[in-house]
């Protein structure tokens, strides 16, 4: 298209409506700014100064000028009560819930936060009235993931399984291997008061919410055991191959003994060189080489760590082959051996960790609840050279 001269016209247009946004925008910044306090202003330039408590009075004089500044409110309790000043969150909530002029969604929002501060302060009864309360808003999952939480923490497991429930319903997602792990500790909770029966029951309905649940099979052959049913604690654990064939080594040192109460120790050490065989684990080599030196002596047991160390090399399988080979080394060589085996033990100590999925965490112990971060099941129950972690 060729240019034409009333097209001039076009530019000086655009821009006096520019001009007359741009004013009219102005305008309204400074009418809205002028309607704050001072207060606000020194409080944005304490932050501006990293001088965040000088930066709180001054909202704190904000809220009493201007009571409407809901949000402020808001802002203001949240972080109150992430650098402990619970009281002053309380109040503040408080404040807000008490308001008569609150619209339902903000003042189930001061509900929700209210419940916080309680759970922060530890009153524990008045934190999960008001997170129940919530039940039907839109702060339900968060409210119930919060009581799911609180009743852990108590050891309410009964209250927790409800949780879990409820949360499976309002969510659709499922929630099963918690409360299996749940009912084991209500399980773990009778076999200390001695009530079997009980026990038993909730080791039951634990495999009933998660079938590959380990945790509840290890504890239901260890109940057959303390009845002295041996047969039947070896067939509860031998199932753990199918839940997790992993978690075999767990176990490895249970069903050797059980073997042995029964006086047939070598076909307890013969499934577990078949274990070894398919599944390599540390834990396990070390099981069946305490089973093999016993029943068939020093270089039998030597052979085994041989064969596990060239189908499977690791430190912590040279460490165990430095300590089988001391069993038949002659005096004059043994303290070779012992210098190399130390030298060799000090490099493995970090690798014979147990790993937390979750948080990272590392124990020398197997957890299925870990203490750091309080997930359950995740920790590994292959130590951290066997899953290739380097600490």
């Amino acid at each position: 298209m060729e240019f034409q001269p009333w097209m001039l016209l076009i530019f000086p247009l655009f821009f006096g409506m520019g001009w007359l946004a741009a004013r009219i925008d102005l305008k309204d910044i400074l009418s809205e700014s002028s309607a704050l306090p001072d207060s606000y202003f020194q409080g944005l330039n304490f932050l501006l100064n990293e001088q965040q408590d000088k930066a709180i009075e001054a909202f704190i004089e904000v809220v009493k000028v201007d009571p409407q500044t809901v949000e402020l409110h808001f802002a203001l309790g949240s972080l109150f009560r992430r650098r402990g000043e619970v009281d002053r969150a309380l109040r503040m909530h408080h404040n807000l819930v008490d308001r008569a002029d609150l619209d339902d969604d903000k003042r189930q929002q001061a509900v929700f936060e209210l419940a916080q501060d309680y759970l922060k302060a530890g009153i524990l009864d008045r934190a999960e009235s008001l997170f129940n309360e919530l039940g039907k808003t839109k702060y339900a999952k968060p409210s119930l993931e919060f009581l799911l939480d609180l009743f852990q923490k108590e050891h309410d497991w009964i209250k927790a399984i409800k949780i879990a429930e409820r949360l499976t319903e309002k969510t659709g997602e499922s929630y099963s291997s918690q409360s299996a792990f749940f009912y084991c500790e209500l399980a773990a909770e009778e076999i200390a008061a001695g009530d079997l029966v009980v026990a038993r029951e909730h080791l039951q309905e634990a495999l009933n919410e998660s079938p590959k649940n380990v945790r509840a099979t290890m504890m239901l052959g260890d109940l057959y055991l303390s009845e002295n049913k041996h047969e039947l604690a070896i067939t509860v654990w031998k199932t753990i191959e199918q839940q997790d064939e992993q978690y075999l080594p767990l176990v490895a040192e249970r069903i050797l003994n059980a073997y042995r109460s029964l006086g047939r120790e070598s076909d307890g050490v013969v499934l577990l060189r078949g274990y070894l065989d398919k599944y390599h684990s540390h834990d396990l080599l070390n099981v069946v080489f305490d089973g093999v030196l016993k029943n068939e002596g020093a270089s039998a047991a030597y052979q085994v760590v041989r064969d596990e160390l060239e189908r499977n090399p690791s430190l912590l399988g040279l460490d165990k082959l430095l300590e089988a080979r001391l069993l038949e080394v002659s005096l004059e060589r043994r303290a070779d051996v012992e210098l190399v085996k130390n030298l060799v033990h000090k490099r493995t100590r970090n690798l014979a960790m147990y790993h937390c999925k979750s948080c990272g965490f590392n124990a020398r112990q197997f957890y299925w609840h870990c203490p750091a971060c309080q997930a359950w099941d995740s920790y590994s129950p292959r130590r951290t050279e066997e899953t290739g972690l380097t600490l």
